[in-house]
């Protein structure tokens, strides 16, 4: 929290280091970045020698402004690099003193997702969640009345047709085997193999993919059964046999493909964003997740804060999303007995209600 004598801000003019103390910049560092309890993220690295070679919650605030800002990785070390506020924010006080650079930002990150994925344990969650207590605890500010909204989260990947999935799919498999499987295989893969699916699609008339269909699932299951003894453990392997699974059916020794309504909306919808889901709303598609957020909402407060923020699959109705939330959100705010919603229901000290309105809080 102190400022170095030689750092940049004593060689501010005073009305600029005025501006600089009354800056949003400033504000995140007192309220966020300075608070970060780093003793959480202990686990991400080897107790007996290892620790991160820069602070923890500058690292965790780097990103949270990142966002935030809607920057680029390469933005937010150029602003680190050169914005003074953003100095400010995280909390580098003179021009000598180095931020992270990018290899211990991008490490920090995988570890974060590795620790995530091997125990379920989000360690960003817990930093909100510690922030915001502080928060309403300095603030005084009311919990008993909530609200819950939620919108899409689109994923950034490529809306594949049935064809174009099926083929990717063969041609991520394809990568994975080894030159000798390739060449055993060879035949099967054909000329699927050839060029990228969105090609392969594109020579393909609309009276072709029936047919295109049943060829895809007989060569599916043709190369499940030849490889799932030796690629089992495979990644790439367990999506294809998810994508077989999901988009044919065997019926008296038979492959069969699977009506369009009888796929279900978590379906894999790419390769590169496995978790993704499938969901028609208002008439519009969306391919991803949805992001619910239960924020305080008593008309007595002067200022309110999120509460709580969770991903979830977006073919999941808000309602359901939310029940599922409602014990850590008391554990968070345990004057927590009202919550209102867009119309679905209403939660009142443990019982579930029908909204008798679409706009219940204001």
């Amino acid at each position: 929290m102190q400022l170095s004598l030689m750092g940049y801000y004593y060689q501010l003019p005073e009305h600029k280091r005025k501006k600089m103390d009354n800056s949003r910049e400033a504000a995140f560092h007192r309220n966020v970045v300075a608070r970060i309890d780093e003793e959480p993220f202990r686990v991400l690295y080897c107790q007996a020698n290892g620790a991160p070679n820069k602070p923890i919650r500058q690292m965790v605030g780097g990103y949270i402004l990142m966002h935030h800002k809607n920057w680029s990785t390469r933005e937010l070390f150029e602003h680190i690099e050169f914005n003074l506020l953003t100095m400010r924010a995280l909390g580098i006080v003179d021009f000598d003193q180095s931020a992270f650079c990018r290899a211990t930002y991008f490490n920090f990150l995988g570890r974060l997702a590795d620790h995530y994925i091997e125990t379920g344990d989000n360690l960003l969650e817990q930093v909100f969640d510690h922030l915001t207590a502080k928060q309403l605890q300095e603030l005084g500010i009311k919990g008993d009345i909530q609200r819950t909204d939620s919108f899409q989260a689109i994923s950034n990947i490529v809306s594949y047709t049935r064809v174009r999935l099926l083929v990717e799919m063969l041609l991520r498999l394809h990568r994975v085997l080894s030159e000798s499987d390739k060449k055993r295989l060879a035949e099967l893969f054909g000329p699927y193999v050839k060029d990228d699916a969105a090609h392969y699609i594109d020579n393909l008339q609309q009276s072709d993919v029936p047919k295109e269909l049943e060829q895809l699932g007989q060569i599916y299951s043709q190369l499940h059964e030849a490889l799932k003894g030796r690629y089992g453990d495979v990644e790439v392997f367990r999506l294809f046999q998810r994508t077989f699974e999901e988009q044919f059916v065997r019926t008296e020794e038979k492959i069969q493909v699977r009506e369009s309504k009888d796929i279900p909306s978590d379906s894999l919808q790419s390769p590169d964003d496995p978790d993704a889901t499938f969901r028609r709303k208002n008439a519009k598609k969306h391919r991803g997740q949805v992001v619910s957020v239960t924020e305080k909402a008593n008309p007595d407060n002067e200022v309110n804060l999120l509460t709580d923020v969770t991903v979830a699959s977006n073919n999941k109705d808000d309602a359901e999303i939310h029940k599922e939330r409602v014990e850590k959100i008391k554990e968070k705010t345990p004057e927590f007995n009202e919550n209102h919603t867009d119309g679905v229901w209403l939660q009142k000290n443990g019982e579930f209600h029908v909204s008798p309105t679409k706009d219940i809080c204001r």
